[in-house]
């Protein structure tokens, strides 16, 4: 059983010492960055739980763990209901199908409203709520729970600040009538809508308990909701305050109760594999004592120290020298581990985030060739398992670079160590060399991505780096076609390469970030079966720089209409003769900077919502609506990402520290003629930037 909480981004975490958030900056923080892993054990059940990063630079921990999950908790803040980025992470989940339950948190919180956050996730997510649960108070006057199911209410110790301390007694019409009659009007409509949506259950109902809903047994009604639960066709929501430990319990009986088994979980690609060992390393840590830890859930199978490994996407075997349980900052060994459960494994020195592990090579072709006698898809054999298990993170394109340099170019070395194994844990980080400077430079995902990055260099490989000023990754692209032509004419000893070529440059009317590529039918066949490939290199070469900022170039074509190579030419010589002639047409036509659109959220009292307004319309943002939440005023728009910078602290002023604001890339859009004017004689005599 796994479980996944997703937090919006300015969590609580009042200590600053939860358990599975484990990194330095986490706890300084508040927030989770890195998605921990914990195993606990609940009423017989093993759970494996996942906590996830809810802050939007960090989506990419959110994707990668999306896929090893059974079943998630989606935690809402009762006094804020749905957020920008709850809806990220839960459209992330649709994809992965991925049943799911609700718990509206921090019930005690003032403005908590466990009604608003309920129609909210009604209207924004479009999703099924099936109220388990009623508060009793809210905010300061919560004081216990009413279980819907089983007609019981939950009080707290008034005593005891922790919500361990609770008894639960059944709702009586002496003592409760009013809380008696609230739940059994919520259990009526429960079961109405659970009938609505299982024809098992609507049997049962119609036929015996048609006539008194009351008589219908709660472990009836409990697995209905299990069923609907798993069909993904509505979600159990449940309340507390994960603070003081209040509904706690209940939540981890629901996780058991109605989130799918690994068991229930249908796997095309485990019939194939027989039982043999079949896992996916889903998270790579870097220990300075043990080296690489890999995190992997295993699908099937049994995983043991000292067991050589063979991982499908590299084509190679490992050796596994100790199995760990995870917990947190703290790992027990254990002699072995099976399906459905997440191990820790040390000793896999190459595996990365995403990879496919297997028993053995032949285990592997053995799963293909089961797979291919099934008739399902005739691919490479090697490939299948891979194929069919792997639905591969998609990176999202990082939006944010800064150069980063070390102390002193003696350190270069243990810098570009650091961020090789940084990038092994976090795909979204990338590096790269600017060619004309010969800098490194870093790309991320976000302020906060890139701040933690050189916190992280700094504590866990104690380099003091300078990081240069935050950039924004622009993109280009060309408003009308050109024709170009170009000739490459030269001799290397006694060879000489001659290429000649003529294409188009024009714009596309879909967005794509690669160039597409098309050839008219004056080119040879024959000579595009060899040259085809470096052909493509040439164009996708040219277009990672673009004329104007040195950008990349998106949303072109490239018409190829003849192509001349002398016998004999190198196909490194078609590729730089192809990148110079597109490089050449780019130069001629018409060129549009295009830049990073995001959308924004901005939460704000209704006394600070002129001036945030006003302070948005400066910064070229475009607002869409204003929404009301309770007491607050949510501003809902676009705003250019070089307009944003540092715009926490600018928020923080002119609202006395009371607004919050959540940020997400929305697309590249066109900049205005005067704004791209200004920004390129900005940046005119600055270095090429990436």
């Amino acid at each position: 059983m796994v479980a996944l909480t997703s937090k919006p981004h300015h969590k609580d975490v009042d200590d600053g010492d939860t358990v599975t958030d484990f990194m330095a900056q986490e706890r300084e923080r508040g927030i989770t960055i890195q998605s921990a892993a914990v195993t606990c054990d609940w009423k017989g059940y093993r759970v494996n739980l996942i906590d996830t990063p809810g802050h939007v630079d960090f989506t990419l921990e959110v994707e990668r763990c999306l896929r090893v999950l059974d079943g998630a908790v989606a935690v809402f803040d009762a006094s804020a209901g749905v957020e920008a980025q709850t809806l990220t992470v839960w459209r992330q989940a649709d994809k992965h199908s991925i049943p799911r339950i609700c718990f509206l948190n921090k019930m005690d919180k003032t403005g908590a409203s466990f009604n608003y956050t309920v129609e909210s996730i009604r209207e924004k997510l479009k999703a099924k709520p099936l109220l388990l649960q009623l508060p009793i108070g809210e905010g300061k006057t919560f004081k216990g729970l009413v279980d819907v199911v089983s007609k019981e209410k939950l009080l707290w110790n008034p005593g005891s600040g922790d919500g361990k301390d609770f008894e639960r007694k059944p709702l009586l019409e002496l003592s409760d009538p009013e809380l008696l009659k609230e739940a059994t009007e919520a259990r009526n409509a429960l079961i109405e809508q659970v009938a609505d949506l299982d024809d098992e259950f609507v049997d049962l109902v119609l036929g015996e308990f048609s006539e008194n809903f009351d008589l219908l047994p709660a472990e009836k009604l409990q697995t209905a909701i299990h069923r609907v639960t798993v069909a993904q066709t509505a979600v159990p929501v449940l309340c507390g305050s994960a603070l003081k430990n209040k509904g706690i319990q209940p939540l981890l009986d629901a996780i058991t109760m109605y989130l799918p088994s690994p068991e229930e979980r249908n796997y095309e690609f485990l019939q194939w594999y027989k039982g043999d060992l079949c896992a996916l390393a889903f998270k790579v840590l870097h220990d300075k004592q043990r080296g690489p830890l890999v995190f992997m859930r295993i699908y099937s199978g049994t995983v043991k120290p000292q067991l050589a490994v063979h991982n499908i996407n590299g084509n190679y075997t490992e050796r596994i020298s100790r199995l760990l349980l995870p917990f947190a900052d703290q790992h027990i060994e254990i002699p072995s581990l099976t399906a459905g459960n997440i191990a820790l494994t040390v000793g896999l020195k190459h595996t990365a985030t995403g990879d496919t592990i297997v028993s053995s090579k032949s285990s592997a072709l053995a799963a293909a060739r089961r797979a291919e006698r099934e008739g399902e898809k005739k691919h490479r054999k090697n490939n299948e398992a891979e194929r069919l298990l792997l639905a591969g993170v998609e990176v999202p394109e990082p939006v944010f670079f800064c150069t980063i340099e070390p102390p002193s170019v003696a350190k270069q070395p243990d810098l570009d160590h650091a961020l090789k194994c940084l990038q092994r844990e976090d795909p979204s980080l990338k590096v790269k060399l600017d060619p004309d400077s010969g800098q490194t430079v870093l790309c991320g995902m976000g302020e906060l991505h890139i701040e933690i990055i050189h916190d992280r260099i700094k504590r866990e490989y104690g380099l003091e780096t300078y990081l240069g000023p935050l950039q924004v990754a622009y993109r280009e692209t060309i408003l009308n076609a050109v024709r170009a032509t170009d000739t490459l004419d030269r001799t290397l000893g006694d060879r000489r390469h001659l290429v000649t070529i003529e294409l188009e440059a024009r714009p596309t009317e879909t967005s794509s970030v690669m160039p597409v590529i098309e050839y008219t039918e004056d080119v040879s066949e024959d000579l595009l079966k060899t040259s085809q490939e470096a052909i493509e290199n040439g164009i996708h070469s040219a277009c990672l720089q673009g004329p104007l900022l040195g950008s990349p170039v998106q949303d072109i074509a490239i018409t190829l209409h003849s192509l001349v190579v002398h016998p004999g030419t190198s196909t490194t010589m078609i590729s730089a003769c192809v990148s110079r002639c597109v490089q050449k047409a780019l130069k001629k036509a018409d060129k549009q900077v295009l830049e990073p659109l995001m959308n924004l959220e901005v939460t704000v009292t209704r006394d600070y919502l002129s001036p945030v307004l006003a302070d948005l319309a400066q910064r070229r943002g475009n607002i869409q609506e204003i929404q009301t939440r309770q007491d607050n005023k949510v501003v809902v728009g676009f705003i250019p990402l070089a307009e944003i910078m540092g715009y926490s602290t600018v928020l923080r002023t002119i609202t006395s520290g009371s607004a919050t604001f959540t940020l997400e890339l929305s697309n590249y859009q066109a900049m205005n003629p005067q704004d791209q004017c200004a920004l390129l004689n900005r940046r005119s005599g600055l270095a090429k930037v990436f």
